[in-house]
């Protein structure tokens, strides 16, 4: 299944971040719990892990864009199973 990640609210007043590094290319199959890519805001900078296990069908956001707190940062498919 086809699933639209979205960037989470890490600080009380964030709003955006800068998606810094993308551990992750189109096409990498992943497990949860691995670092898929790095974020950094105005107070904070940190990895973001993967909730499931899946495959990274593309980035929405590439690394040094903004990405706002709700809004989509990547696709992955949660069927490894095809």
């Amino acid at each position: 299944m086809k699933v639209n990640l979205k960037l989470s609210r890490v600080g009380m007043n964030m709003e955006s971040a800068t998606i810094s590094v993308w551990h992750k290319k189109p096409g990498d199959i992943f497990r949860k719990g691995e670092t898929l890519y790095e974020i950094e805001s105005e107070k904070v900078t940190m990895e973001v892990d993967a909730p499931c296990d899946g495959k990274l069908l593309s980035h929405t956001v590439e690394a040094g864009g903004e990405a706002t707190v709700g809004g989509n940062v990547c696709v992955i498919d949660t069927d490894l199973s095809a």
